[in-house]
């Protein structure tokens, strides 16, 4: 099958502007990318006209929470991969907190399968370090990583055990693969659910402390020396971490890093109040760790942007800051929320943000995807960079709508959404 998207535009790195081209698909491929001065021949082909509209490869997210299975109520394979291609994302990895836990090849090929039948984007799944995610004993790595996992985390928790994440690496590292960590000192937190800081101060509350973050980060990136594992720190969110990421990577420790836009955008001095909407993991941190992150996300410390997208219901949201969940969706604001923020105020090129969303991630974790070339997969998003609207969860493909952003106005939106050569989202349509 062939599809022409005509009209379009794409960052041009050389001349740091936007360049006119035409893009032919065939057989799940970037066959030609033309440019744009004419209108090819397009025979029988599909054809979608992308004038005045920006082609880019479409997003990649490492880190985000399907529910799937275990909380279909919350989110499933279906409206997750929905939501994913509305926010222009055409591959996604998914975490192990599920129930079961991915601790087994059948769970990761019940997610394979699924995906296979009612999923719309590409879906990597992460299986867990340990069984249930206890941190009592190991998973099957061999037999996970042959059921299709693509590495190792207990994202949702910290591995609370020294000797545990250091066994876990060495035989990761055995395997040619990855160990994704979820930093998080169990014995800093428990029980609190707002970071240590003004909003914490102001409300007579007691605060997670950014050590629990860091400690793990230090402690891992020796155990990652140590063994030689690719070892990737999730959703950094402190000046702390980012200090010792930056020591790590500059010794040559095998370390990557990832934020999140909440974490980029928003500080615990922007919480309006006890709404559980604005309560995540890790949480808010201050003005000066948002600066820290935003920092070294510009200076490749943190390699890459992800939305840890987790979905809760309205009526676990509702119980308050303090009973209900961690964590917001993510999908379909990540992009106009960064655009908005800080490409279209002059602080990053457009070109920057988009490296950031397709391919250092694809490089980081070897992905086919992630490249706007002839003969790579094609996985396209196109967005309208002009579109400005206000932020309406009610609207939202995902099945849930967790989100501090509402109402807010962002500026350049997925309006198109490309995987393997076939349009899995298409504003016009819907």
């Amino acid at each position: 099958m062939s599809l022409w998207i005509i009209n379009g535009s794409v960052w041009d790195e050389a001349s740091g502007g936007l360049r006119k081209v035409n893009v032919r698909l065939e057989d799940g491929k970037i066959a030609e990318i033309a440019a744009g001065e004419q209108t090819p021949e397009t025979g029988s082909a599909e054809v979608i006209n992308a004038a005045g509209k920006l082609l880019s490869a479409g997003f990649i997210d490492m880190h985000v929470h399907l529910r799937d299975p275990g909380f279909e109520y919350k989110e499933d394979i279906a409206t997750g991969t929905r939501s994913a291609a509305k926010g222009g994302f055409t591959t996604i990895a998914c975490m192990p907190n599920t129930r079961p836990a991915v601790d087994t090849p059948e769970t990761v090929k019940y997610i394979l399968d699924k995906n296979e039948n009612e999923g719309v984007v590409r879906v990597l799944p992460y299986a867990a370090i340990t069984k249930n995610q206890l941190g009592r004993e190991l998973t099957d790595f061999a037999a996970l990583k042959e059921a299709g996992a693509i590495g190792f985390t207990d994202d949702g928790v910290g591995v609370q055990s020294a000797q545990m994440m250091k066994d876990a690496m060495t035989l990761a590292q055995s395997m040619d693969m990855p160990i994704i960590a979820h930093c998080e000192d169990n014995t800093l937190v428990e029980g609190l659910f707002v970071s240590e800081g003004e909003f914490a101060r102001k409300n007579g509350l007691k605060g997670i402390p950014n050590e629990s973050e860091a400690i793990h980060v230090g402690r891992d990136a020796l155990l990652a020396e140590a063994t030689g594992v690719h070892y990737h720190v999730c959703h950094v969110s402190t000046e702390q971490s980012v200090r010792l990421i930056r020591l790590a990577k500059s010794i040559g420790v095998k370390i990557t890093a990832e934020v999140c836009p909440h974490h980029l955008v928003l500080s615990d001095e922007d919480i309006p109040g006890m709404d559980a909407n604005w309560k995540m993991n890790p949480p808010l941190r201050t003005p000066r760790d948002v600066q820290s992150v935003i920092e070294a996300l510009e200076d490749g410390t943190i390699d890459m942007v992800v939305t840890d997208h987790a979905p809760h219901s309205a009526e676990e949201k509702a119980r308050g800051m303090q009973l209900a969940p961690f964590g917001i969706v993510g999908f379909e604001t990540a992009f106009p929320l960064l655009y908005t923020k800080f490409v279209l105020t002059g602080k990053w090129t457009l070109g920057f943000l988009l490296k950031r969303m397709t391919a250092d991630p694809a490089r980081v974790f070897r992905l086919p995807t992630g490249r706007l070339e002839e003969g790579a997969p094609a996985d396209l998003t196109i967005i309208d960079l002009d579109c400005e609207r206000a932020v309406d969860p009610s609207t939202f493909a995902s099945r849930s709508n967790n989100t501090p952003f509402g109402g807010w106005k962002l500026q350049g939106w997925p309006v198109a959404t490309i995987v393997n050569g076939k349009v899995v989202y298409n504003e016009a349509a819907n």
